[in-house]
């Protein structure tokens, strides 16, 4: 029996924390797979994922710059096309199909990390940021039944979001203090707070009966988680989101329920 191949397309993916993160999950499991990198010319991506299928990989993890390009070359699931991103390809099938488990993600890193009485379904959510991560985010609320807010710096963009996204509506910045007063979830996905310590949300903003989840990882405790952590908001850090887009895509490939302590442990021993 062939070793499984599984890997990430991407470039640059040197900074990358899936390899560690899915090779301890093989480790686990004793599955006989390699995680490995690859980083095509970004003209080249079609010829890359078709020179996979045709060498037997099995999966693959998409990221910057590919995402967006990757749904013209697969199948994407009815998900990814509505996200417009593919961030997992599966070759298992007939044909490679595409799917987007930032979505997945992010709401099993909100259920299983926040308070137990958290329910989405019905929820009022705030998603700061309309890029990538917010579009992936947003429509995965939406579609466990929350009622969305996207805000933006550029408030046109947030608009045409909320556009797309059911229930939701686009808001500027400067909302944040109106719409964050009797929201139940304050998802940043920006990348504020990653270079510098800042945050993109006003701290008086802030209450107690918030969850709140920062999509950056690095820190993992950012401004915002601290701020929010100071008014007995509950906090979830970016590595859970991570972590949680790993572990569907793992289970997606292998069929395998994903040993996630193992996972998170890996992860998090490198943040």
């Amino acid at each position: 029996m062939a070793m499984d191949v599984f890997g990430l397309l991407g470039n640059p993916v040197g900074h990358s924390l899936s390899p560690p993160m899915h090779e301890a999950a093989y480790d686990e499991l004793d599955i006989d797979a390699r995680y490995v990198t690859f980083e095509p010319d970004p003209d080249d991506l079609e010829d890359a994922i078709e020179g996979a299928a045709a060498l037997g990989v099995t999966g693959l993890n998409v990221t910057i710059p590919f995402k967006q390009d990757a749904l013209a070359v697969v199948e994407p699931d009815d998900l990814a096309a509505r996200i417009g991103a593919v961030n997992t390809i599966d070759f298992t099938g007939d044909h490679p199909t595409g799917h987007n488990t930032d979505a997945g993600g992010a709401l099993r890193a909100l259920r299983e990390q926040s308070d137990a009485t958290l329910s989405l379904e019905d929820a009022r959510a705030v998603v700061v940021g309309a890029g990538g991560a917010g579009r992936a985010i947003a429509f995965g609320l939406a579609d466990a039944g929350a009622t969305v807010d996207i805000a933006n710096r550029t408030e046109s963009k947030a608009h045409d979001l909320a556009d797309e996204v059911p229930d939701a509506t686009g808001y500027g910045l400067e909302n944040l203090e109106e719409l964050l007063s009797d929201a139940d979830v304050l998802v940043n996905a920006t990348s504020v707070g990653m270079e510098e310590d800042a945050t993109p949300v006003p701290a008086n903003a802030l209450h107690g009966e918030l969850t709140v989840m920062d999509a950056v990882y690095r820190p993992l405790e950012t401004r915002l988680l601290r701020d929010a952590a100071d008014v007995g908001a509950t906090t979830v850090d970016g590595a859970w989101m991570l972590l949680y887009q790993g572990v569907e895509a793992f289970e997606r490939w292998t069929g395998w329920d994903a040993p996630v302590d193992a996972m998170n442990e890996a992860l998090r021993s490198r943040l």
